[in-house]
């Protein structure tokens, strides 16, 4: 079935409308990040690049490192921008920009997408400066509200855990992100569960001039606790995105991984004052394991 010209918009040159890319634009394997200055930090490490587009936060250098062809991308900050990048990424090589069909499900592509991105430390354990991956991620964003997001046992009952932690009016989402990549990428990082926040301040327990709905909501988080067959599960972490890309991952078909440079650590109230070379050095690591 055609998809509709409102649901899929197009450029006047046929590019795809938020990220301004056609689909010989990409490569299979993406690296996100959030900060547009941040691509340039990736692709200097390219042998050579051979695509670099910019429309507004979204920043696309595609080049060859080592032999093999990267793409990198901007996506901003939150679920939101991540829904966008997906969905337009996924269309890119899985939609016919001509007929508007979507690709007979044997012929679909299936991306390999890291997220390297920074992060800061919910466990005191866990130090700045390191480098984590992400196991599961878990949503406390509204993204999973307008998807038929489909959870495991564990998964469910992990977010049912944090509901009543928290006394929630809803439930967050949790997703597990792909073995393979986690695997591949990140066998020696700090293992963790990131949590997902819809915002910076209050929504990660930050308070300058306003007051906390969840005045205890650092606490209650760092000391949760799921124990199951699959052992202890504990969250590790706070950021802005990894669940929605572990979420639409799932979904779509596409292997996804998250790192964090752990650059803060909220238990102990931590920030590095290296956090640049922090990053440097994961994305250095993530260029040499792919």
């Amino acid at each position: 079935m055609s998809i509709a010209h409102s649901e899929l918009i197009l450029n006047p040159d046929g590019s795809v409308y938020h990220l301004n890319l056609l689909p010989d634009h990409i490569s299979e394997t993406i690296i996100t990040v959030g900060d547009p200055e941040r691509v340039a930090l990736v692709s200097q490490h390219f042998d050579s690049i051979e695509t670099q587009l910019h429309k507004r936060e979204f920043v696309t250098h595609v080049g060859y490192y080592r032999g093999k062809r990267l793409t990198v991308i901007s996506t901003g900050i939150g679920t939101d921008n991540v829904d966008i990048v997906l969905n337009e990424l996924d269309a890119l090589v899985n939609v016919d920009f001509v007929t508007r069909e979507a690709r007979p499900l044997e012929e679909r592509i299936n991306l390999r997408i890291v997220r390297v991105g920074t992060s800061g430390a919910l466990q005191p354990d866990i130090p700045v400066g390191s480098h984590l991956v992400t196991e599961h991620g878990v949503g406390m964003d509204s993204l999973m509200q307008f998807y038929p997001l489909v959870e495991t046992g564990l998964e469910v009952d992990v977010t049912r855990g944090i509901q009543q932690s928290l006394q929630l009016d809803y439930r967050p989402y949790c997703v597990r992100g792909s073995d393979l990549l986690r695997e591949q990428l990140g066998f020696d990082m700090v293992p963790g569960n990131t949590l997902t926040c819809p915002g910076f301040y209050g929504p990660q327990g930050r308070v300058l001039r306003l007051d906390l709905r969840l005045p205890h909501m650092m606490t209650q988080l760092q000391q949760f606790r799921h124990h199951s067959a699959e052992g202890e599960f504990r969250l590790t972490n706070f950021e802005m995105e990894t669940a929605g890309y572990y979420a639409l991952g799932r979904m779509l078909g596409h292997e996804v991984v998250s790192l964090n440079a752990i650059v803060a650590n909220r238990a102990t109230g931590e920030f590095a004052n290296n956090a640049d070379e922090i990053m440097s050095s994961l994305i250095q690591k993530t260029l040499e394991r792919l």
